[in-house]
């Protein structure tokens, strides 16, 4: 309006004529008006906000609503009382202000949320004043506003701290019901190896590891051509390292494939990161989608000491995710020195869980049987029902084994995928390093098996991708 000037919001009431002339024309024709004290006064054309509210009842029957910040709202629907507190008021909720930017637009959202749905005054109220209370919050606007579930969660279960940015089950429900892609299904090609590259190349300079890791990529993008020709089932990914396969990651970004990398440094036990101590300043220059992953050897059984060792690193990786604002992976693998039975998993699953820890992604070992699957859905499920879901590796197995293994996983919603690699590439690296081969008959080879594995996984699973991620919990869990 030109009264005072731009970015002085601490002075934003001033008075004028003209302006609430303006207002007025428009008022009327208002089935809903919300504003703080200073937008009712000026829309009112009073210094008093009783007397500007009775002025916008004489101009039509509009539902009026009061912003009062941490006091919350007043409502009213019909004559104006003689007190601001003998309207309909919708308690605040007692939460730390971090930052007002948004405040406003989440306030009028949840409000409108029940407001339109005809639901009762109270209840717009709640919404209103808890999506202002989270989005005040927390850094940042529209980023900030909360999803449906988080804004339920929030008013059945409150907060576990004023400070709602620092009470995890909130930042958890914000980030896993705010994602901005779906993934029902995945089908990687993983070729994340170092280690085992650097074995094959034998002394080569690092440049061949590289050149043989675009090859693979090229089969990769081969060979799921050939298999979505006509169907848009299962989505594509690859498993990528820095180290050898910086290249290959930019014709990858920000088209429709999954994409990760690791960030365990290779063998490592106790796990190790390869930035060190800097995991988060590396992830900083990742872009955001790229998914973190990381390798650990854990077995339940492990020593308390490695055991503590292994989830404080695991609880960095999460930090430094949670920090970059991105997904990450854990792969769980048992030392193969170590006997593992069919609880071994999932009990590795439900010590990482109870450190607070809750990835996006697990990547395992394929369960032996129904009844492992069994426990390791249980324990993903009651822990964090938001979780993306399960993807099987596949540790050099040939394709009978692994499609015995899709067989079995094929009944369990809580498989998303395969994450495979040297299922797929092992015999063309061994034999184009030798010099057996050329660069064509990689790419093809790799294509032909990749598209073969996704037949071998729709074939297994031709229904359970539609079946929703649930299991059923007996009295005793949900208590």
């Amino acid at each position: 309006w030109g009264l005072t000037s731009p970015g002085l919001g601490e002075q934003r009431y001033v008075a004028s004529v003209a302006v609430s002339r303006q207002l007025q024309a428009v008022l009327p024709e208002c089935d809903l008006i919300v504003g703080t004290e200073e937008e009712i006064r000026i829309a009112g054309g009073a210094a008093d906000t009783l007397a500007a509210l009775r002025e916008l009842r004489r101009l039509g029957s509009a539902t009026l609503v009061v912003k009062r910040g941490a006091f919350g709202c007043v409502v009213f629907e019909g004559p104006i009382p003689d007190r601001l507190d003998d309207g309909r008021v919708g308690p605040g909720f007692e939460v730390e202000v971090f930052n007002v930017l948004g405040a406003g637009d989440a306030f009028m959202a949840g409000f409108l949320r029940g407001w339109l749905r005809d639901e009762p005054l109270a209840r717009c109220c709640a919404y209103a004043n808890a999506c202002g209370a989270l989005v005040v919050s927390r850094h940042g606007c529209a980023p900030a506003m909360p999803s449906e579930v988080e804004l339920h969660h929030f008013l059945a279960h409150g907060a576990s701290t004023r400070w709602l940015r620092k009470d995890a089950d909130l930042e958890h429900l914000h980030r896993t019901t705010t994602r901005t892609r779906d993934w029902p299904e995945l089908a990687v090609l993983a070729f994340d190896h170092r280690s085992q590259f650097e074995e094959l190349a034998a002394g080569e300079p690092a440049e061949r590891i590289a050149r043989f890791k675009a090859l693979l990529a090229d089969g990769a993008r081969r060979g799921a051509a050939a298999a979505s020709a006509g169907r848009s089932d299962p989505c594509f990914g690859v498993i990528v390292d820095d180290r050898y396969g910086e290249a290959v990651l930019p014709p990858l970004t920000g088209a429709t494939w999954w994409v990760a990398r690791p960030v365990e440094l290779p063998g490592s036990r106790p796990l190790q990161f390869e930035a060190g101590a800097d995991l988060a300043l590396a992830l900083r220059e990742w872009p955001t989608e790229h998914v973190a992953k990381c390798l650990v050897v854990y077995h339940p059984d492990d020593a308390a000491d490695l055991r503590r060792e292994q989830l404080d690193r695991l609880t960095t990786l999460q930090a430094a995710c949670l920090g970059t604002d991105r997904e990450f992976l854990i792969e769980v693998v048992p030392p193969r020195d170590m006997a593992a039975r069919t609880d071994t998993l999932a009990r590795a699953l439900e010590q990482i869980y109870a450190a607070g820890i809750r990835p996006d992604w697990w990547k395992l070992p394929p369960p032996p049987d129904a009844a492992a699957w069994q426990h390791v859905a249980h324990v993903v499920l009651r822990h964090d029902p938001r979780c993306r879901g399960v993807l099987l590796l596949g540790l050099e197995a040939n394709e009978d084994s692994l499609a015995q293994s899709f067989r079995v996983a094929a009944p369990h919603p809580i498989c998303k995928g395969f994450a495979v690699g040297r299922s797929i590439f092992a015999e063309p690296a061994a034999d184009w390093f030798a010099g057996r081969i050329a660069d064509t008959a990689v790419v093809e080879r790799v294509a032909a098996r990749y598209a073969r594995l996704i037949a071998i996984w729709r074939e297994a699973r031709p229904h359970a991708a539609a079946a929703p991620l649930a299991l059923r919990l007996t009295t005793k869990d949900t208590a």
